[in-house]
C-alpha cells in the first residue's frame, strides 16, 4: 500500500549545544512556543527541518567536514547549524580568510540574518558568500537518529549532533519558534521533568539521560565518537500487563526500551479542520 502524502518522513537535525560548567557537562535548551504543533510548550534542543536551500548546490562548497557525507547526512549538518543560529544566535562558523570561529564581536553583526534565514529570505549559502564564512560541520558528532512513530500526525526523521558551543557566543531563544531557553545539567532537567515544572518528550529525554553519563562535554563527544548511532523508530505494541507502549531498540543503548503510550500521546496537536 502506497503512503499518503501525509505520511511522509520530514527531514529534521537538531545540535545538543554543550559546555563544562562547575558541576559538569550542561547543554542549551529551548522552551517551544505554545501555539507550535509539535511538541509545544516542551523543552528541546534547537533545531527544526531542513530547507531546500540547505541543498543547494553551491552549499557544499561552504561547508568544512563536507567530503565523504552523502546528500542526506550533508543537508541534516547544514540544517542543523542554520538551525542554531536562528534559535540560538550560536553560530558554528569559520571566516574563510583567517580560517577562525566567528568571535562575538563577529557574531552581533550578523544577528540580523537569523530572522531571514528563519522565513527562507535568505539561503544559507548566499549568507556564507555575503560574508565571507564556512560552516563547522567538521564540528558535529553524530549523537542519535529518532523517526517519529507512524501513528503521529506529523513525522520527522531527526539527526541529533553534539557540539561544543563557542565561549564567547550568547546563546539566547528567539522569541517566536523558542519562547525561553537555559543552560541546564542533564540531571536538573531531568528532574524538573519528573516534578512536572517542565515538560521533555520521550525522545529528547532518552537523549538528555544519555547525554547525562558524560561528566563534560569532551567526555560526551568522546564517548559518542566510539559507539553507532542506532536508528530509532518508536514501534507501538503492548507489555507484559496489556497495556500500549512504544517500544524501541534495546541496541540504541538508551536505559529504557519502551514508554507508556499515554505519556506521549499529545506530542502533536490534531490537525484542525
Amino acid at each position: 500500500m502506497s503512503k499518503s502524502a501525509g505520511d511522509a518522513l520530514i527531514p529534521a537535525a537538531t545540535i545538543l549545544l554543550l559546555r563544562d560548567g562547575a558541576e559538569g557537562v550542561e547543554v542549551f535548551m529551548v522552551v517551544r512556543h505554545h501555539q507550535i504543533d509539535f511538541a509545544s510548550g516542551a523543552l528541546v534542543f534547537p533545531g527544526g527541518k531542513v530547507d531546500k536551500l540547505d541543498r543547494e548546490p553551491h552549499v557544499r562548497e561552504r561547508v568544512d567536514g563536507a567530503e565523504g557525507l552523502d546528500d542526506w547526512e550533508f543537508s541534516m549538518r547544514v540544517a542543523a547549524i542554520r538551525e542554531a543560529f536562528e534559535e540560538s544566535g550560536v553560530l558554528l562558523a569559520r571566516s574563510e580568510q583567517t580560517g577562525k570561529l566567528v568571535d562575538a564581536a563577529r557574531l552581533k553583526m550578523l544577528e540580523h540574518y537569523r530572522d531571514p534565514l528563519n522565513k527562507g529570505e535568505v539561503g544559507i549559502g548566499d549568507f556564507l558568500a555575503r560574508e565571507g564564512l564556512r560552516l563547522c560541520g567538521d564540528a558535529l558528532t553524530p549523537f542519535a537518529h529518532w523517526i517519529t512513530p507512524s501513528m503521529m500526525p506529523k513525522r520527522f526523521d531527526t539527526r541529533f549532533y553534539l557540539a561544543v558551543a563557542p565561549e564567547d557566543h550568547l546563546a539566547v531563544h528567539d522569541g517566536s519558534e523558542s519562547v525561553d531557553s537555559v543552560w541546564i545539567r542533564p540531571v536538573h532537567a531531568l528532574a524538573e521533568a519528573e516534578a512536572g515544572t517542565r515538560t521533555i518528550i520521550f525522545p529528547t529525554r532518552m537523549n538528555v539521560e544519555k547525554l547525562g553519563e558524560s561528566p563534560s562535554a569532551a567526555h560526551a563527544i568522546e564517548a559518542a565518537r566510539g559507539r553507532p548511532v542506532v536508528t530509532v523508530e518508536p514501534q507501538v505494541t503492548k507489555n507484559d500487563a496489556g497495556e500500549p507502549v512504544l517500544r524501541i531498540p534495546v541496541e540504541a543503548g538508551y536505559s529504557v526500551t519502551e514508554e507508556p503510550l499515554s505519556a506521549v500521546a499529545n506530542v502533536a496537536k490534531p490537525k484542525a479542520g
